[in-house]
């Protein structure tokens, strides 16, 4: 019995290396696993599941991965998406063509018997101000009405300005501030009585002892993706010992 967790692999057209470590991942970690759950940014950009009918280069690679997890799915294995912060965009049309299951933002589950709340991450960074007005804009429902209903092209150009403002803002910002904050993963994790957290998004694999409630708990995050290595958590439950999580970085061409 076994569970996946991945997140930020960033995939692009012009991410090959990325891509095809992550068809490999699918084709060998991931075959005969209960459940693939896939914790946001698995595209560095998606800008509406319009983009499946059109000849752009991202496009093939959005079709390549749907039909890889669809194979995945269909063969027994649960695969679940939450929205990251470069494809909180993605739509029924890219899930359903995957046979996945879209979660909420934050979620509690039960992975092999462990009960642990799952996200993506960025909502924990509240000491980023202007990042956290940025995300309340974008996941609004009417900003995302008016943004899809703008011409491909358009959308194209905004996303492409949207991660050079970012990266230019991100420079400027002090290492704590683009970090989650403590009080807001304790609180989060009250709220759903758990002792493991597990996320992505601020890119610095670690696992971090806390104390939640005067218990002793867990917050997993995952790495992102680049054109050598990936990041995943695997979770294994045997009859002859306790499920935990594991926290693995592995070389592309050698998934685990």
């Amino acid at each position: 019995m076994r569970t996946l967790l991945v997140a930020d692999m960033h995939l692009s057209h012009d991410t090959p290396e990325i891509n095809q470590g992550f068809y490999r991942y699918l084709e060998h970690t991931a075959e005969g696993a209960d459940a693939l759950y896939i914790l946001g940014d698995l595209f560095d950009a998606w800008i509406g599941d319009d983009l499946l009918d059109t000849p752009h280069p991202l496009s093939a690679v959005a079709h390549e991965v749907m039909t890889r997890l669809r194979t995945l799915s269909d063969a027994g294995t649960a695969v679940y998406f939450i929205h990251g912060n470069r494809d909180f965009l993605l739509g029924e049309r890219f899930i359903n063509g995957c046979q996945a299951t879209l979660l909420p933002e934050s979620e509690q589950v039960e992975l092999q018997g462990v009960p642990a709340v799952i996200l993506h991450g960025d909502s924990l960074c509240t000491k980023d101000e202007a990042y956290m007005a940025f995300r309340a804009q974008s996941r609004n429902e009417q900003w995302q009405s008016q943004i899809l209903a703008l011409p491909l092209e358009q959308r194209l150009e905004l996303a492409k300005s949207l991660r050079m403002q970012s990266g230019d803002a991100n420079a400027g910002k002090a290492e704590d501030i683009m970090d989650v904050t403590q009080e807001e993963v304790v609180a989060l994790m009250q709220r759903h009585g758990v002792s493991t957290m597990i996320h992505g998004h601020t890119h610095r694999p670690k696992v971090h002892d806390l104390t939640v409630e005067d218990v002793p708990a867990k917050r997993f995050v995952l790495g992102d993706w680049d054109s050598e290595h990936g990041w995943d958590i695997v979770i294994e439950s045997s009859n002859d010992r306790h499920a935990e999580p594991v926290l693995r970085q592995f070389p592309l061409n050698a998934p685990p």
